[in-house]
C-alpha cells in the first residue's frame, strides 16, 4: 500500500513531543524512620558509627589526659577544640583530686572531680585572694577552662562508649591536705580530705559560667564516648591511663592509641606543649585521611577494616618525625584496647 510523500516530509519536520515528566518521590513513611528521627535513605550514605563517607569533614577523636584536668590537658583541649581544626576532643585527669596551689606549698586548695565546676573553683579562689591567684595565674587558667566545659573529670571514672549527652552536676568541694609538688595541678596522689557537694543540674547551668549550649564543649563530636588517641602530658599520667587500659574489660574491641608528651607543669610549658600537641593532631589526622581514601572506610568506626590498620601500622612512624621537630618534648607511645 503506497502512502502519501507530503505526508512523510509533514510528519519529520514534526517535532516529537517531550517524554512525560518522572513521578514525584514518594512521601517517606514515618513508620520506617531511623530512631533518632531521620529516614534510613538520609543515611544510607554514613556508616553506623556516625563517620560520614565525605574524607572532606573527617576528623580523628582526641583526648587529653593531665593530672588534675587543669592546665596541661585543658590548653592541648583548647587548642585541639578551636577553630580552624576543631578537633573532637575529651578531657581527663588521672589524680584521686584535684590539687591546685594555695598560700603555701602544704596548703593547695583540693576539690574532688566530677562534680566540682570550673566556675565553682574561680568563684571560691577569687573570694580568698584574689590578688595572690592572679599573680599566679591560677584564676586567668580556671577562666580559659571554663570557657571550654564544665569542670575537671577523671579518667577512671570514664565508662568509654558511654553516651555523653547528658548535662552533668556540680558543686563544690575543698578541703587542705599535704602535696608533694609545686606545679600547678599537683600530684596524682592519695585521697585528701574535703567535702563533697551535691549534685545538681541545675547548679551546673548557674555555675558554669556558660550559655546553656556551651556547658561541656569537650563532647561536641565524641558524643558516642570513643575517642582514636588519647595524649597524656606526663609519664606517670601515660602509665596510670595504660594500667588503666590494660585492667578494663576492653568489650569494645576498639584500638586506641596512647601517646605521652612529656611537659612541665607550669603555664609557659603548657602552651608550648598545647602548640606541640596541635601539630601532632594534625599529622595523625593527614595521615587517617590518606589511609581512608587509599582503602575506604568500612569497617573503620568499629576499630577494623584496611584503612584503620594502614593507619595503626603507621602511628609509630607519624610519632618519630613529629618527635624531630619537637625534642624537647619526650613522647612515648603503645596501641592499646577499650
Amino acid at each position: 500500500m503506497s502512502s502519501d510523500p507530503r505526508l512523510r516530509r509533514r510528519q519529520a519536520t514534526q517535532t516529537p513531543p517531550a517524554p512525560p515528566p518522572p513521578p514525584p518521590d514518594p512521601e517517606p513513611d514515618s513508620t520506617m524512620m531511623g530512631l533518632d528521627g531521620t529516614s534510613d535513605d538520609r543515611i544510607s550514605g554514613q556508616q553506623q558509627n556516625g563517620d560520614s563517607e565525605n574524607e572532606d569533614g573527617f576528623k580523628l577523636r582526641f583526648c587529653t589526659v593531665c593530672a588534675s584536668n587543669n592546665n596541661r590537658s585543658m590548653e592541648a583541649h583548647l587548642r585541639l577544640s578551636s577553630p580552624p581544626h576543631s578537633f573532637p576532643c575529651l578531657s581527663f585527669g588521672t589524680g584521686s583530686l584535684v590539687r591546685l596551689p594555695g598560700p603555701s606549698l602544704n596548703q593547695p586548695n583540693v576539690y574532688h572531680f566530677n562534680t566540682t565546676s570550673y566556675h565553682a573553683m574561680h568563684s571560691e579562689l577569687q573570694a580568698k585572694d584574689p590578688r595572690l591567684y592572679r599573680a599566679n595565674g591560677i584564676l586567668q587558667m580556671l577562666e580559659r577552662n571554663r570557657s571550654v566545659k564544665w569542670g575537671p573529670e577523671r579518667w577512671q571514672d570514664w565508662v568509654p562508649g558511654v553516651p555523653r549527652v547528658v548535662p552533668r552536676g556540680g558543686g563544690g568541694g575543698g578541703g587542705g591536705g599535704a602535696v608533694e609538688g609545686g606545679g600547678v595541678e599537683g600530684v596524682a596522689g592519695g585521697a585528701v580530705g574535703g567535702t563533697e557537694a551535691p549534685n545538681g543540674v541545675g547548679e551546673a547551668a548557674v555555675n558554669s559560667g556558660l550559655p546553656a549550649g556551651e556547658m561541656d564543649r569537650g563532647s561536641r563530636g565524641v558524643e558516642a564516648g570513643w575517642v582514636d588517641v588519647v595524649i597524656t602530658c606526663e609519664e606517670r599520667c601515660w602509665d596510670a591511663v595504660v594500667d588503666d587500659l590494660f585492667q578494663r574489660p576492653g568489650g569494645g574491641n576498639r584500638p586506641v592509641h596512647v601517646i605521652n608528651v612529656d611537659i612541665k607543669d607550669n603555664h609557659e610549658e603548657a602552651l608550648i606543649g598545647g602548640n606541640a600537641i596541635l601539630d601532632l593532631a594534625e599529622r595523625l589526622n593527614r595521615v587517617a585521611r590518606e589511609e581512608r581514601e587509599r582503602s575506604g572506610t568500612i569497617g573503620w568506626g568499629g576499630g577494623g577494616g584496611r584503612a584503620r590498620m594502614g593507619f595503626d601500622e603507621r602511628v609509630p612512624d607519624v610519632v618519630a618525625e613529629w618527635q624531630e621537630k619537637w625534642p624537647g618534648l619526650p613522647a612515648l607511645w603503645t596501641l592499646a584496647w577499650f
